[in-house]
């Protein structure tokens, strides 16, 4: 259980062909590479695909939502039986996770999870997730696969992420890879083509969104293509695609938790005094608080924004919305040891 652990994400436009359908050439070459490295690594993978591929088995589909959640209900054993065909010659079990977006916000759920892919992995048995759109309510839905494939990484406390995309990898504005991404910032942001596939839901944008989460949190990130020979290889060796450097952590897996899988309820916007007291490590106190932005109650996770309106950091809230009244002398908001800086 010491081996490092990577999470690969695969999107439909990853795996199918450009009538919608699955390609099979594409699962059997990540079976054949991932079984390559799958004594080195806890792998595990992050595959749309469903809806792709139980679309043609609903009369009339028209994308709606409960026509998607039909086309999931009807895609996903098929989506697993593509990958258990042709990871089977290797020799490798696969499992199913459905994942719902409360299973991370709740740390004991989460931590549920945690135990049972660490029960697959020492059985060498890889987990194939994707989003339980069969049940999945749009006020509690990941915005994407990206995301369920970031909150597992830095949930999981992975070492490696790598996005799969029908590119090579980021793009800068002449048209050619960007090798290397020191930090993702608004220029790197930039970069991202807004457009979205007309097979997935995210697109680059989405990527390097997550991918900034993930470096933040200490994971190396690659964005690198389906397509490319030996990708998630040449991927993994950083020979390929666009590497996105981790950035410093030292936070423990709780906080990480807090930043990443916590579902934010609320939101509250502090004066420049706060936030130098925040980024001095010290909780946040009513006096701080200039204006309650969004209703909260107490012990969920709010959005903590400073003057600008820039969100800079995020914590777990000692008290309810109605109760914050910056005439109470020392009231305090959160504590420091349940706020982390973004």
């Amino acid at each position: 259980m010491n081996k490092p652990i990577v999470v690969i994400k695969f999107g439909t436009a990853s795996i199918t062909r450009s009538n919608g359908e699955l390609d099979e050439s594409v699962i059997a070459e990540v079976a054949r590479q991932v079984a390559a490295i799958h004594t080195e690594y806890n792998v595990v993978l992050v595959s749309s695909g469903a809806v792709a591929a139980g679309k043609r088995y609903i009369k009339d589909y028209g994308g709606t939502i409960s026509e998607r959640k039909a086309a999931a209900s009807v895609g996903n054993p098929i989506l697993l039986n593509k990958y258990s065909k042709y990871f089977e010659p290797y020799g490798i079990s696969i499992a199913q996770s459905l994942c719902e977006r409360q299973h991370f916000s709740n740390r004991d759920q989460f931590l549920q999870l945690n135990k049972t892919y660490e029960e697959l992995w020492a059985s060498g048995i890889i987990p194939i997730a994707n989003e339980n759109d069969v049940v999945s309510s749009l006020e509690l839905k990941f915005s994407d696969n990206d995301e369920l494939a970031t909150l597992i990484a830095v949930g999981f406390g992975a070492s490696l992420l790598l996005f799969s995309t029908s590119v090579a990898g980021v793009l800068d504005k002449e048209g050619k890879i960007v090798p290397q991404i020191d930090v993702i910032d608004k220029d790197a942001l930039s970069l991202a083509d807004t457009k979205k596939s007309t097979l997935g839901l995210g697109g680059m944008v989405s990527k390097l969104t997550f991918a900034r989460l993930a470096t933040n949190m200490g994971i190396k990130v690659v964005i690198f293509g389906i397509s490319t020979p030996d990708g998630i290889l040449e991927a993994i060796a950083g020979k390929t695609g666009t590497l996105c450097l981790p950035q410093p952590c030292s936070m423990p897996a709780r906080r990480k938790w807090l930043a990443s899988g916590s579902l934010v309820t609320g939101k509250i916007q502090i004066d420049s005094g706060a936030q130098k007291a925040l980024e001095r490590r010290h909780s946040l106190l009513a006096v701080g608080v200039k204006a309650v932005l969004e209703k909260f109650e107490c012990g969920e996770v709010i959005e903590i924004v400073n003057e600008e309106n820039a969100v800079v950091a995020v914590g777990r809230a000692k008290v309810a919305s109605d109760a914050v009244d910056r005439t109470v002398q020392n009231l305090e908001i959160a504590h420091a040891d349940d706020i982390v800086l973004l």
